[in-house]
């Protein structure tokens, strides 16, 4: 089994958009907006997603939540953390050793937890 799609919420889908557009720019990803709620950005094997929720209440991060991205190298985590810093993301610790990989941990605009890791 492997992980193929993750969704956050946005309570601003324009400004949410706007951070992984850029976050994303530098990756081979398709960004798609089927409809207002909804916008996606396509890999190979997974996709990536910010939604309105369904019901209509806010959106809210889950407390321990976190989304991690294999980027692939210690630069390219360096590089995504400082891009989501820059973007208007709070650090939620910075790029250093943890353990066997290399990572960095920032929050979206809307407080939801990313990490980057080699």
């Amino acid at each position: 089994m492997k992980m193929n799609y993750f969704v956050v919420g946005t309570n601003n889908m324009e400004a949410a958009t706007k951070f992984y557009d850029a976050l994303f720019e530098q990756e081979w990803l398709e960004k798609i907006a089927p409809t207002d709620r909804m916008t996606y950005w396509l890999g190979e094997d997974f996709a990536f997603a910010l939604a309105i929720p369904f019901d209509e209440k806010s959106a809210t991060n889950g407390n321990g939540t976190m989304l991690g991205f294999s980027v692939g190298s210690t630069e390219d985590v360096k590089r995504f953390y400082n891009k989501a810093i820059a973007l208007g993301g709070t650090c939620e610790g910075e790029p250093n050793q943890r353990g066997p990989r290399y990572s960095a941990y920032v929050r979206d605009l809307d407080n939801n937890k990313l990490c980057f890791s080699d």
